[in-house]
């Protein structure tokens, strides 16, 4: 089959090599244009657009694809029979919706109509959902709408980060959109409602959707007035950025465990054993107190409700650390609060 691909993150990179060790045909790949990152502010290629240029296929980075007629035109020409997208990062206008005559297909990363949008990965730590998964969806003119061909759920674990659950949906977008495609060819062209019908598509309801809006920068920053769980979400879901201050100096944190009893059971054992210990409120600690150490296994820290155990973390400057190193790197003692300090 001859595919247009749409992708720009990491997360797309096993879909496109999925598509060509398939033996289907990739006419191009579409993606977002380098970005200026680092200190340096060096101009650096989307993972899609590096692996499509290692695969030897043509790649297209449009500015703004809905205000770019020259680009749909070059793109139309590919003579595409349909588009899959992953993880593109723009809305694609109905121009380009209409080019290929098996439409355009979507690998979304949440169990839709929850979290339509550009972060669900990321939203789904953050709301605690016990589970998520992908959707097959055909595309329509607005956004994460279309009605979805086939899904797919997995279980979030407790401890997982958004990087870790990411890996996870990626491989089973890649898995999902091998299965989606014969089907889709089989159902033929012609207009839309009539090969949707033929596939027997799931129209997306109204009831139970949410929108997973862009992150903000604030976001990532760490209230330790906030309970022990809440923190620990907005950790594994903002991986590897959510931080706070230790000593007025920028500290990402990276890997922690709520020390909530009745979670005792999906913690590490190290971190199960420390349960109960202070109590909720850690026995009337200022929040973001170092309760304790734990000899090689980090910090605990006081929160809004129960303690937290920070085990991984990065210092401004250094290298990330946990156990034993943090506690080390950190000079850290009983009494000593993060959060406090004016940020750099």
């Amino acid at each position: 089959m001859r595919i247009l691909f749409w992708g720009t993150p990491a997360y797309a990179v096993p879909s496109l090599e999925a598509l060509v060790e398939a033996g289907h045909t990739v006419v191009g790949v579409v993606s977002q244009p380098d970005r200026r990152r680092g200190r340096g502010s060096q101009l650096v290629a989307s993972p899609v657009k590096q692996r499509a240029e290692a695969l030897g296929l043509p790649v297209f980075t449009p500015g703004r694809i809905r205000q770019d007629p020259g680009t749909q035109a070059e793109l139309a020409a590919l003579d595409a029979e349909m588009s899959v997208v992953v993880a593109f990062g723009q809305i694609l206008p109905p121009e380009v919706l209409a080019q290929p005559p098996l439409g355009c297909w979507n690998g979304h990363g949440s169990l839709l109509p929850r979290w339509r949008g550009a972060a669900p990965i990321q939203w789904s730590l953050l709301a605690g959902d016990p589970e998520t998964g992908v959707g097959i969806m055909a595309m329509e003119a607005g956004l994460d709408t279309g009605p979805v061909l086939l899904e797919r759920r997995l279980t979030i674990g407790l401890l997982e980060n958004a990087e870790d659950l990411a890996g996870r949906l990626a491989a089973l977008t890649a898995d999902l959109l091998l299965e989606a495609l014969p089907r889709i060819a089989a159902a033929g062209p012609g207009p839309e409602a009539e090969r949707w019908r033929r596939l027997g598509v799931r129209p997306q309801s109204e009831d139970g959707m949410t929108y997973a809006r862009q992150l903000r920068k604030e976001d990532a920053v760490v209230d330790w007035s906030l309970p022990a769980l809440e923190i620990h979400r907005r950790v594994m879901a903002l991986y590897p950025g959510a931080h706070t201050l230790w000593n007025g100096r920028r500290l990402k944190l990276l890997a922690t465990e709520p020390l909530v009893e009745r979670l005792r059971g999906e913690l590490s054992p190290e971190a199960a054993a420390l349960c109960g210990r202070w109590g909720a409120g850690g026995g009337g600690a200022e929040a973001g107190e170092v309760l304790a150490v734990a000899p090689g296994e980090g910090l605990v820290l006081a929160t809004g409700g129960c303690p937290l155990l920070l085990r991984d973390a990065q210092l401004e400057g250094k290298r990330p650390c946990q156990g034993q190193a943090l506690i080390q790197q950190l000079n850290a003692r009983p009494g000593d609060r993060m959060g406090l300090g004016a940020s750099s």
